[in-house]
């Protein structure tokens, strides 16, 4: 049985024979505490779980603090358990039972990271001068906020804003839609959405609130030239929206038009959709 820090596997010092860590081991134990987003708070760090997830964790340096694996899954993926101890990053094997109870999946895939959050301060996003970015705002439904996160990356946003009483982007749920985005781009949690608004403004970018009943039709937007410009996308939470308040402020409120019989289009799908007209027409503009 090799060592918790795999000396045997990665060609490193010989370290005292120890068995896999349990459910009971105390590092298992602070670490499986990271499920509540309380502790996540209090200690900065979150699980990121799979070896999608701990691949794009680790390609971003400072980012895993610790990586649990068990030894099946840690010889299969055998890459990211040399680049962990090349980082420094200390990899311990754990049993069957011990990775069960870090992960929350129902088949889980072996590998479970301990990550520091990444989060930046809304004016550090903006210095670094984003041409789209999408704010989330009071979105509490995790796989949803995820899975806009995964989108907004691929579309080339570069800053996604958790504002208001959204939820918690280190939720496991969370983590685990994004695929790997949450590593990629910019991750800003503000308190106030107006002041979100505000500085996003006094930033350069156009602000616009996606709504059903929105006064402006984004193909209309498209036709017209008007989403070539540096912009923000207000996204609001699927069962109730935007607040009042903030689509008032917005430079437009925008709809996304609908040619069939649907209803509506779910949070995630209309994200997807003015995040690519956007990207279009930036990449698009001379």
């Amino acid at each position: 049985m090799s060592s918790p820090t795999h000396g045997g596997r990665l060609g490193r010092a010989a370290e005292p024979h120890t068995m896999p860590f349990t459910p009971r081991t105390p590092r298992v134990v602070a670490a499986r505490r990271l499920h509540r987003r309380r502790d996540r708070d209090a200690t900065g760090r979150f699980l990121a779980e799979g070896p999608q997830a701990v691949r794009e964790a680790l390609a971003r340096p400072g980012t895993v603090a610790e990586l649990f694996g068990t030894p099946a899954a840690l010889d299969r993926h055998a890459d990211l358990a040399a680049r962990a101890a090349a980082a420094d990053v200390p990899v311990s094997d754990v049993t069957d039972e011990a990775l069960a109870a870090l992960a929350e999946t129902v088949a889980p895939q072996g590998l479970v990271a301990v990550c520091r959050h990444l989060d930046v301060p809304l004016s550090e996003a903006l210095a670094a001068g984003p041409r789209l970015v999408a704010v989330l705002a009071e979105i509490r439904d995790p796989g949803n906020a995820g899975t806009v996160l995964r989108t907004a990356d691929a579309a080339g946003a570069g800053a996604v804003v958790f504002a208001g009483d959204a939820v918690d982007p280190y939720n496991g749920k969370c983590v685990r839609a994004s695929a790997g985005s949450l590593f990629h781009v910019d991750v800003v949690r503000a308190g106030d959405p107006l002041a979100v608004v505000a500085a996003l403004r006094a930033a350069g970018l156009a602000v616009l609130a996606t709504t059903g009943y929105g006064d402006r039709d984004l193909d209309d937007l498209a036709d017209a030239g008007a989403l070539a410009t540096p912009t923000a996308w207000l996204f609001g939470s699927e069962a109730h929206g935007l607040p009042d308040g903030l689509t008032a402020v917005a430079d437009a409120r925008v709809r996304v038009p609908l040619h069939g019989r649907a209803e509506s289009l779910n949070l995630a799908a209309a994200a997807a959709v003015c995040l690519y007209a956007s990207a279009r027409a930036l990449r698009r503009r001379p």
